[in-house]
């Protein structure tokens, strides 16, 4: 799996054009231009011809963005994914993803080179996870959790969320895919963001979707690797260099391969986030 993946998606209203450029320059991977609850029923209309217009002339920022649609139960699907085929959006969000047959149907009405990212956010989605994950033209999967606990009728703290989570890391990994996306935090709190990304993270998830380009470094402080990691990975990546052997011995431990993948994974993480692997 690349070490280039985007880490940080974050969701801007499709009615605001004018945050737009902002997420762009805020320091997220992605950004998210987003029609479905960022946007009000009467609003949508012209939410999607911001979307238009802004699009036209986006040039290779287009390459950053992804257009989240409403759900195929809802009126205003077949409008909006008209427009992201109109656009040539090169990635959509589909929420409420219940069926691989659902990702066709969207990948139908796009460019040969889109993917879709869809967002598992119910119980029958969760049920459908392995055709959902192994469709064609997945891009990775991500954690709907908000719309989750409503459609389960459980609090922020059920288990259930956990036990979920993981299943779509597990979904992701048998299929090939990137580590998926956490939901989103409510809060704008930084160390809650952080908190709720190393839990993410602890479960599999690589990424997070974010709502305010304030958590995006909170996302990413989470993601990078502590200085006791740092520290380890660099002994444990010393020590190969020097052993030369498959499997060799450190501070009473055997240390092969999987464990030298691991310290690998760190260092690139350390690079892609500025932090210095530690002498």
């Amino acid at each position: 799996m690349s070490d280039d993946l985007p880490q940080t998606y974050l969701f801007v209203p499709g009615n605001r054009p004018e945050r737009f450029a902002k997420a762009l320059a805020s320091g997220a991977d992605r950004i998210i231009l987003d029609l479905e609850d960022a946007v009000a029923p009467g609003d949508k209309a012209a939410a999607r011809a911001a979307i238009a217009e802004w699009m036209a002339s986006a040039g290779q920022a287009q390459g950053k963005v992804l257009i989240r649609i409403n759900d195929a139960a809802t009126p205003w699907h077949a409008d909006d994914l008209a427009l992201a085929g109109s656009v040539q959006a090169l990635c959509v969000m589909l929420p409420k993803c219940e069926a691989a047959a659902q990702i066709s149907e969207v990948l139908a009405q796009l460019a040969a080179n889109a993917t879709v990212l869809p967002l598992i956010e119910t119980a029958r989605g969760m049920l459908a996870l392995p055709g959902i994950a192994s469709a064609p033209g997945v891009a990775r999967l991500a954690f709907g959790a908000l719309d989750y606990m409503a459609d389960l009728d459980i609090p922020a703290d059920s288990l259930a969320l956990d036990v979920a989570a993981s299943q779509i890391a597990v979904a992701s990994r048998a299929a090939g895919l990137a580590s998926p996306l956490a939901g989103v935090t409510p809060a704008l709190d930084a160390a809650q963001v952080t908190d709720d990304m190393r839990h993410a993270r602890s479960l599999g998830f690589g990424a997070k979707m974010c709502i305010h380009p304030a958590q995006v470094a909170a996302v990413r402080a989470a993601l990078a690797p502590s200085a006791e990691e740092l520290a380890w990975a660099h002994r444990v990546l010393q020590a190969c260099q020097a052993s030369g052997a498959g499997a060799f011995q450190l501070d009473g431990k055997m240390v092969d391969r999987p464990v030298v993948l691991k310290a690998q994974r760190i260092a690139a993480q350390a690079a892609r986030t500025g932090s210095p692997l530690l002498p």
